[in-house]
């Protein structure tokens, strides 16, 4: 059985990540039984832990996994370590006295179990006596709601998590009420700032992006601009000088970093550098991401035989959330930048080709919308069973760049 696999970030209230929940899917069904739901935990443990390797899903990050209620019952969490994952315990398990005795025998065995999609009912009692944290989706519960359960359970040794935040507002309403942790995609919406000034060193970035995109490209004059900025060389050939690159000798100059790696290549790590460079004082998760959809939408260029248009389309990942990191309209930016007009229209949403095709494509394996994933991928006509090893590569190089 295919099996895809997305993770999504858990945050604290300074916006670091925590953990990753784990987001899956078996082959390009879009609902599950319980029996598929099973066997698709089955498979990602197997997969995650086994084939892939956990720590390169979510490195040294816990990993929350949904447990059905056959999956807790059973031997499976003999061979998972209490260091590495929160056994998160689905909505649709009832709460029997079996199933208690097994969540505190995990317990026991050093294991953090968090209630998944919890409302508050009397028969959990027992349960909120051994839980660590509680899930609550902000999309079912609303307003006062989301602090009276807090008040309902009265246990301050659990630890709450508001789960779909999708606003700033959600997730300030969210830490008034006393939410510890937060999922979801707040961190991704742009705080617009009317008129907000650039700060130089984020400006100097911003004249090698033009740089690079301009019609008549000159390398002289990117040479030029890096060299004005001690950190950004430092950083560039550094970079040049890692293992991704194996020359056997050091290269000591950006002239010679650009004759031995051609004008594209120059382009390309210039583009990770910088953007890395200007989303610094932004959550770690807002630079992995990007990173991420610049590889990931890379690599599905080449698979569908579009090699062409590859760099295109990591600048399209690379890009993608830049109204983030600068806190100012995309349009705005863009206008500054003169890429590909695809490129642009993509980023703004304004028509649909193979850019925009690729990029919700990217954005919806990241939220683990697969109904969409597999949709875009039919279109595509590309053979979706190579997104997963593109995904968890892209995470990957993201890591190790």
């Amino acid at each position: 059985m295919e099996v895809f696999v997305a993770r999504q970030p858990i945050l604290d209230k300074n916006n670091k990540v925590i953990a990753y929940e784990l987001l899956f899917r078996s082959s390009m069904n879009n609902s599950f039984s319980n029996s598929d739901g099973d066997k698709a935990t089955l498979e990602v443990i197997n997969n995650s832990f086994i084939n892939i390797g956990i720590d390169k899903i979510v490195g040294n990050k816990k990993a929350f996994i949904n447990f059905t209620e056959k999956i807790l019952k059973s031997d499976v969490v003999d061979i998972l370590s209490p260091k590495l994952i929160v056994i998160e315990v689905l909505e649709n398990v009832e709460p029997t006295e079996e199933i208690f005795n097994v969540c505190k025998s995990l317990k026991n065995k050093g294991f953090i179990l968090a209630l998944d999609d919890f409302v508050f009912n009397s028969k959990y009692i027992n349960l909120l006596k051994i839980a660590d944290i509680i899930k609550v989706d902000f999309t079912i519960t609303k307003g006062y709601e989301r602090k009276r359960i807090i008040e309902l359970v009265k246990n301050k040794n659990i630890k709450f998590l508001a789960e779909k935040v999708e606003t700033v507002e959600e997730f300030k309403q969210a830490v008034a009420f006393g939410y510890s942790y937060f999922q979801g995609y707040y961190f991704s919406k742009p705080l617009i700032v009317s008129e907000k000034m650039i700060p130089e060193n984020k400006l100097v970035n911003l004249k090698i992006l033009r740089e690079l995109n301009k019609e008549h490209f000159s390398m002289d004059n990117l040479i030029n601009l890096i060299k004005r900025d001690i950190a950004l060389s430092y950083k560039f050939l550094k970079l040049i000088n890692s293992a991704n690159f194996g020359f056997k000798s050091r290269i000591t100059s950006l002239n010679q970093a650009a004759a031995l790696l051609g004008e594209e290549e120059v382009k390309r790590w210039l583009y990770f550098i910088v953007v890395n460079t200007i989303g610094e004082d932004k959550p770690e998760i807002i630079t992995v991401n990007t990173l991420t959809r610049a590889r990931f939408s890379e690599l599905i260029f080449e698979a569908i035989d579009l090699k062409e248009k590859a760099f295109h389309g990591y600048l399209t990942g690379m890009l993608s959330m830049m109204d983030v990191i600068l806190d100012r309209p995309m349009y705005e930016i863009l206008n500054e930048l003169l890429i590909l007009p695809d490129v642009k229209e993509a980023l703004l949403g304004e028509r649909v080709n193979i850019y925009s095709k690729i990029l919700n494509l990217v954005i919806s394996y990241e939220k683990g919308q697969w109904t969409k994933v597999f949709s875009i991928a039919k279109e595509l006509k590309l053979d979706e069973k190579c997104l997963p090893r593109a995904y968890i590569d892209a995470i990957q190089w993201a890591k190790e760049v």
